[in-house]
């Protein structure tokens, strides 16, 4: 029986281990207490490989470097939001963010510009100089409704902030999952999605999806081991089950190939 699982199953799809460059979950906190950070480590640590601290809450949370120490100590990656990240370079004080993110004992750093015009060059010069110290993920797409980004254009971002030194692109959905790789309605660009995979490393993209419906498209797509992001701190279980195949969704996904199928 697997050391991470209570019971033995046959034929449960192999999750890759921390540290890994495959199956990665990326959570968002958006505010939660020290205490609840406490209980989220308790229960859902060994699954998730990077929490970010959503948007601005970074700045007016309590306790927070007591929280960002928690998280380090259980073996995951921390780092503010990229909206946070422009709102300091719009008032020209990247200096600022740079001393608050290393006071924050942060080891990564997300690049992004979403909310305000960046030039491309400029923004992988910021991925460069961020790279030398920092794990750095870079956002690609835009946090507005109706913005449509050709996917010639998503897949050379992603491939030139790769190249400035990102270790692993996120393509924007935004918390409510409903821009950039997906409609308004919240369904999948699929055409987007197969044009990036077929140009850019599965490995190297993590996939906004905070919906329960869009983790499953990812998982039923490209199997267990998909890099997905934007996950809310009470769906890392559910999402892990999902994985998995422990819960109806993706159910007959993953089961064993050897299987008797006449029970489906």
């Amino acid at each position: 029986m697997s050391k991470r699982y209570n019971t033995f199953l046959n034929g449960l799809p192999d999750r890759t281990e921390k540290p890994r460059a495959n199956g990665v979950t990326m959570v968002m906190d958006k505010g939660i207490s020290l205490r609840q950070a406490e209980d989220f480590v308790n229960t859902s640590a060994q699954f998730v490989d990077f929490i970010k601290l959503g948007f601005g809450t970074s700045v007016i949370s309590n306790n927070l470097k007591e929280k960002v120490a928690l998280y380090r100590n259980a073996g995951m990656k921390v780092y503010v939001g990229g909206t946070l990240f422009e709102a300091f370079v719009i008032r020209n004080q990247f200096n600022d963010y740079l001393k608050f993110i290393t006071e924050l004992g942060l080891d990564c750093a997300e690049v992004s510009d979403g909310s305000i015009e960046l030039a491309h060059d400029q923004k992988c010069e910021y991925i460069s100089k961020l790279s030398k110290k920092f794990t750095v993920l870079s956002e690609v797409g835009s946090k507005e409704e109706g913005v449509i980004i050709h996917p010639a254009r998503w897949i050379k971002m992603m491939h030139n902030e790769l190249e400035a030194g990102a270790g692993k692109v996120i393509a924007e959905a935004r918390e409510s999952g409903t821009v950039g790789i997906f409609h308004k309605n919240g369904s999948a660009h699929s055409m987007l999605i197969n044009r990036i995979v077929n140009k850019i490393k599965l490995e190297n993209i993590i996939w906004e999806t905070p919906q329960k419906s869009q983790q499953v498209y990812f998982l039923k797509m490209f199997g267990s081991n998909v890099n997905l992001g934007n996950i809310a701190i009470d769906d890392v279980i559910p999402l892990e089950t999902l994985r998995l195949g422990l819960r109806g969704d993706t159910f007959f996904s993953f089961l064993p190939e050897t299987l008797d199928k006449s029970l489906q």
